[in-house]
């Protein structure tokens, strides 16, 4: 099936009598005939449901479908993309280990890793997306365990030499793990460019609709552990904690890495999603790629508006032909990237706050990427946690504006922005 088809068709096929849309199992636990058979479960040896806090079959049709759109072979669900960022590296690197990540990453990703995990003993190296080749070798250390990265980076909008980063990844033995959340797979699949495990915040355009929070991790099935046993022990030795399993022998390379985050990860932290918000994750899913359509011409239009208005000091958008890094989106995302937009007003920091109280159609949320319209100064915001010299080097100027273009008619939009620009 194609990516249109997926959206609508993949990871649920109701049988005869059966509800046509994906049932909302809302029940925490499920009911066994014997302790044997529940056994079977917490051994691993059998598949099936018996509390929701580790699975539900709700949020397993809905990452299947995500897992279909990606390319991968195995997802789950969790609340939240900031959840989903964490287990994804936190399931293959603990305490004295090492990650690579972009240094132009979404400001809460940089906080989590550079602060919170940095407190639970892993260390990160960031480093700048158009860094120089000798700079991402020197980056990797002997306990490296992975590299991190944004397909597009929220929101300076860098788009990220996928296939570049997973090369270096892949010499230095580790797993590359890609934030696909702006480009979202109707547009970009990163495991086709040599990415091995993508992550998203449901909760942006897949939802697209401000209804539920939510994230993913999708595995691509492509990277050896075993290859590399020496570097990932948790997958590829017994886990004493789930009676002595190796993932990597039982589960293969297509299921070690989510069935290890489930049975230990979500086993004890609980960040499941709830089924709810799957059922609603799953409705936005059907509708993606027409919206992404939308949202992607809406934003092209806005962009070339914002480029010519002689009040914008500068705009960034990769579908822009004068834009540093149009070339590489074609190469990556030849039918259009996102529906976001960053640029500065002449004036700076006053200039901005003065322009976005004048909006009207676009509203001032911390949100981004769906069918609203919205707008962010995020040094203020979702960036405000950073300073002065992490601002310049995550690529978040103070005077950025983050516009998300919704799915309203194009020209709403900019004659809204034009007469907020008008008034500065």
């Amino acid at each position: 099936m194609r990516q249109e088809t997926k959206c609508v068709q993949a990871g649920y096929v109701p049988g005869n009598g059966e509800p046509r849309m994906i049932p909302i199992i809302q029940s925490t636990t499920f009911k066994y005939d014997t302790s044997e058979d529940m056994g079977k479960l917490f051994d691993l040896e059998a598949s099936g449901y018996f509390y929701t806090r580790l699975q539900n079959p709700t949020n397993d049709y809905v990452a299947a479908k995500i897992a279909a759109l990606e390319g991968g072979t195995a997802a789950m669900l969790t609340s939240s993309g900031q959840a989903a960022s964490f287990f994804s590296v936190f399931n293959i690197a603990g305490a004295g280990d090492h990650v690579v990540s972009s240094s132009t990453i979404y400001g809460g990703t940089f906080n989590l890793f550079n602060v919170t995990m940095r407190r639970m003993g892993i260390e990160f190296t960031f480093v700048e997306p158009d860094c120089s080749d000798e700079e991402l070798e020197a980056a990797f250390r002997p306990n490296t365990k992975a590299v991190f990265g944004e397909t597009i980076a929220n929101p300076a909008l860098i788009v990220l030499d996928i296939e570049r980063f997973a090369a270096a990844a892949h010499r230095h033995g580790v797993p590359l793990i890609i934030d696909n959340t702006f480009a979202t797979p109707v547009k970009c699949r990163p495991i086709e460019w040599g990415a091995d495990i993508v992550v998203h915040s449901t909760t942006k355009y897949m939802d697209g609709h401000d209804a539920a929070v939510g994230g993913c991790i999708v595995d691509s099935g492509n990277f050896d552990w075993m290859a590399h046993a020496d570097k990932f022990p948790g997958l590829t030795t017994p886990d004493e904690s789930y009676h002595g399993i190796t993932y990597a022998e039982r589960f293969g390379q297509g299921g070690a890495y989510i069935t290890k985050a489930t049975a230990q990860l979500m086993r004890d932290l609980g960040s499941i999603q709830a089924p709810m918000n799957a059922y609603l994750l799953n409705l936005g899913l059907e509708s993606l790629a027409v919206r992404m359509d939308r949202h992607i011409s809406n934003a092209q239009k806005v962009a070339e508006f914002l480029e010519a208005n002689e009040k914008v000091g500068w705009v960034n958008y990769p579908g822009l032909v004068s834009n540093k890094y149009y070339e590489r989106a074609r190469k990556y995302m030849p039918d259009g990237t996102c529906g976001v937009i960053s640029f500065g007003v002449k004036g700076g920091r006053k200039a901005a706050e003065a322009f976005m109280k004048e909006l009207k159609v676009a509203i001032i949320a911390t949100h981004v990427a769906d069918a609203h319209t919205c707008v962010l100064h995020p040094a203020s915001s979702t960036h405000r946690q950073m300073s002065e010299e992490e601002l310049t080097a995550a690529g978040v100027p103070s005077d950025l504006i983050r516009l998300s273009v919704g799915i309203e008619n194009a020209d709403d939009i900019i004659e809204d922005l034009a007469q907020a620009l008008d008034k500065i």
